[in-house]
Parts: C-alpha cells; structure tokens; sequence
C-alpha cells in the first residue's frame, strides 16, 4: 500500500520551511523535493525529502510510481530578480516546471481516482501598471485589472495561473471522450513575504527584511527603491496560513481560482522608520537602482483581496506594527545575537 502523501516542492525555500511546520503538525505524510538536498532542520518532519530537478522526467515517472499524491503544493521557482538575468532558463522551470508537475497531478487523479490540489504561489508580479502616477491613482488593484507584467517572472506567473485555470475546468474539451482532468488548481497572489527564519535572496520585494538584517547585524543599508516607494508586504506565517486556509476550503466555495491576499502596505520610508524604532543606531539610506527600482513601481501599491476574505475567510493575523515588532524584529534580533 502507498502511503497518501502531500508533494512539496523548493521546500528548502522562505515558504517551504513554515509549510512543512505547519502541515506537520496536522500529521500529514510530506514528500519534500528540492534542487538541493532538504536543510537537516526539516528532514525529520518529512515522509521523505528528494534533492531533484523538477525538469527531469524520471524523477517525475519516480514520483508517480512510488507515492500516492493526494496533494501539491508546487513552491519551486526561479524568483525575479535572478529570472531577469536568465529569463529563458526562468521559463523553464517557472513554467515547463509548473507543467510538469500539473501533468503528474493529472496522472495521479488517475491512478487514484481522486482530485489532486494543486496549490500555486503566484504573485503580486503579476501585474504592470505604466507608471507612478497610474498607480498611485488607482489604488486597490482586482485580480482581473493590469495583468500587464514587465518582468519574465511576472510573464511565467501569470501564464501558470491559466495553466492552472484550463487543466482545472477546460481540459481537452474538444476530445471525442471528454474527461476531467482530476486537477483542482488553486492559486494565491502573494505580495512580498518576509521571513524572519530564513534569509533574503535578494528578490525584487527584498528591501524590507534587508533593512532588518543589516540593522541587527550593525551593518549600513542602502535600499534600492525611492522612499516612496509603496507596494503590499505580508508575514511569513500569514503567507503559509493563506495557502493551507485556501487548500482546505470545500471547491464549491471558491468563485475564482486566483485569489489575492493583501496584508499591509507601507512605503520603503515607513519600513525604515519602524526598522530605526527597534535599532535607533542603524543606518539605512536610500540609493534607487533605478531598473529594480521600476520594477517595484510597477507593481500595485496595494491589492484589493474582497474575493479571499468572502469566498475562504481570508484575515491576516499580522498588521505592519505587530509583524515587526513582534515576529520580524524579535526573531532576526535573537537569530545575530545567538551568533555573536
């Protein structure tokens, strides 16, 4: 007998290390995949762990053979600063990776009879407004409006949403025999997350835990945006409670498959001013790299997430105060003073 389990993938990743915490304590049987072998942290708390490209296809006829997958949640991606460097390689893992593990959902549904979640991260990248103006003009953005992206990142997100959409309700509808596909897709428009357990990587929406790494380690901090600078942020562990939140609620409920969620949206200088509230002596400046810079610019300044909060209840727990004086500021702090 296979044993059920759920397949997590870049589970060494900001996401990955609160998803299997979480699911974990539910008791749930964790398959964690990763291109790099699972940190030692998390590998007690897995059913098993695999270091592994999700582009190789054996690995993906080994998955199906060997395990009972009654869920996915596919966290792996190659994320957008670096997506803009290599952006073909970005497309293939970012969306011939998402592929190919919608196609092993489709296999598993069969072979099990069952639908297989498939729990997507999408993001904020997903949109592109024109400009400043634009942006500050029209507020709160809908799922539906400015899905206009500028980077390759924002490109591959947006089209795995669709991925997702047509294997869910549309796939092969001109077959002779049509059958579904046995995918319940369900993706989530994160804005920037911000962890206070695992390390920037110097993504696009970095900035804000940049400024709280330095400041703890006494180090300066140019930041790479404009002050004003104003897009939606959310706590790591809302992030992780929004997609297990999401994955629990009955199909029949959801109106949409691509949800926002929206938490706080303060400027880079609110950011600075609450970091320097907790290290009065740290030194934060700000230098905008204009091309990064743009690329924040472009996303909105905050989204409008009525769909999460009506059809699954969506609520964060943490606001802009309590996310860093009681969950950023504290951890980071004790994480260098533990180190000194």
């Amino acid at each position: 007998m296979r044993v059920p389990v759920t397949l997590i993938t870049g589970a060494n990743g900001e996401i990955g290390h609160g998803l299997i915490e979480y699911l974990r304590r539910d008791g749930t049987a964790i398959v964690a995949l990763d291109l790099k072998p699972i940190d030692e942290s998390l590998r007690p708390l897995c059913y098993a762990h695999i270091a592994g490209d999700i582009l190789d296809d054996f690995l993906m006829g080994r998955l199906v053979s060997e395990y009972e997958i009654n869920a996915i949640y596919h966290l792996a991606a190659l994320l957008s600063t670096r997506a803009e460097y290599t952006p073909e390689t970005a497309h293939s893992v970012n969306v011939e990776g998402t592929l190919k593990l919608i196609k092993l959902a489709v296999e598993q549904a069969r072979w099990h009879g069952q639908r297989v979640k498939f729990l997507f991260p999408s993001s904020i990248a997903a949109y592109g407004l024109p400009d400043v103006e634009t942006k500050n003009r029209v507020g709160r953005v809908r799922e539906t409006d400015w899905n206009f992206p500028t980077t390759m990142y924002g490109c591959n997100k947006l089209y795995c949403e669709h991925l997702g959409r047509y294997y869910t309700r549309h796939y092969r509808q001109l077959a002779a025999e049509q059958a579904p596909s046995g995918v319940d897709f369900r993706a989530i428009r994160f804005p920037g997350l911000i962890s206070a357990v695992t390390m920037p990587t110097g993504g696009t929406s970095d900035y804000a835990s940049e400024m709280i790494h330095a400041a703890a380690q006494g180090k300066p901090y140019a930041c790479f945006v404009a002050p004003e600078a104003r897009i939606p942020f959310m706590a790591m562990p809302d992030g992780v409670k929004a997609l297990v939140t999401l994955a629990g609620v009955p199909e029949e409920r959801l109106t949409q498959r691509v949800y926002n969620v929206g938490a706080f949206s303060p400027t880079a200088a609110e950011i600075r001013e609450r970091v320097l509230r907790a290290f009065p002596h740290a030194e934060i400046t700000f230098k905008p790299d204009r091309p990064r810079a743009r690329i924040v610019d472009s996303w909105p300044a905050d989204v409008d997430d009525t769909a999460a909060r009506r059809d699954w209840g969506w609520q964060p727990d943490y606001d802009f105060a309590r996310a860093f004086d009681e969950y950023l500021v504290p951890t980071i702090s004790r994480y260098y003073a533990e180190r000194r």
